[in-house]
């Protein structure tokens, strides 16, 4: 493994909110994801779902890691009708991945920002 690509990185905020160090609203945990509220929602559902594997952003993906983030995506619709969005076509959800300073990341570990529910929303 690379220094971008590891288990655990014991100086970054989600590797510690998925340890429990930090509290977090959860949403979902499994052995591979975890998911939690975030704590300042653009919208009426705004949450996160994070691998628990520290992979430090997008442009850090390897083809060894298509299983895991497809299992995350798949998780995508399930969470947000159960977080309150509305079903599609007429509700609907929108997914964001910041990746890079340019790309809007500000926490160092990937993560999958979902956001739904009735609009106008605070952001987007």
């Amino acid at each position: 493994m690379t220094a971008t690509h590891h288990d655990h990185d014991p100086n970054c905020i989600f590797c510690k909110i998925i340890a429990g160090q930090i509290p977090s609203r959860k949403v979902y945990e499994d052995e591979d994801v975890f998911a939690f509220h975030d704590i300042q929602p653009w919208a009426p559902v705004h949450f996160l779902l994070v691998p628990k594997k520290h992979i430090v952003s997008m442009a850090h993906l390897t083809a060894e890691d298509a299983p895991l983030m497809g299992q995350l995506m798949a998780l995508v619709p399930r969470l947000a009708q159960e977080q309150g969005c509305n079903p599609y076509p007429e509700g609907g959800f929108r997914v964001v991945i910041n990746t890079g300073a340019e790309g809007g990341q500000e926490v160092h570990h990937l993560h999958v920002h979902v956001i739904g529910g009735p609009r106008p929303w605070k952001k987007g």
